[in-house]
């Protein structure tokens, strides 16, 4: 198991719906054997420029441990995911 980051930009839509969102992607590290060690919520922030015609997102980071083919898994859902506008996952140095 190896630590990562996964930060992601969530379009500005209703506050229920953004944290279906943020649930669906803790739920899909859960369900490939990862655990969510930290989740932290930055709320919605103004774009440096537009995404996807959008200038505003709400930005939240998770730092997981999970194993390689789980972070393949995050990374196939968060490409096919409308709602999402932008995501990047990093490994934590050892």
């Amino acid at each position: 198991m190896r630590k990562y980051e996964v930060i992601f930009i969530v379009k500005p839509i209703e506050e229920e719906a953004t944290n279906a969102v943020i649930e669906k992607f803790a739920n899909l590290i859960a369900a490939n054997g990862g655990t969510v060690d930290k989740e932290d919520r930055w709320g919605k922030k103004h774009l440096a420029y537009e995404i996807k015609d959008h200038a505003d997102g709400f930005y939240c980071l998770f730092y997981a441990t999970c194993d390689p083919a789980c972070v393949a898994e995050i990374d196939r859902v968060m490409k096919i995911t409308d709602e999402i506008l932008k995501h990047m996952i990093i490994k934590e140095e050892e």
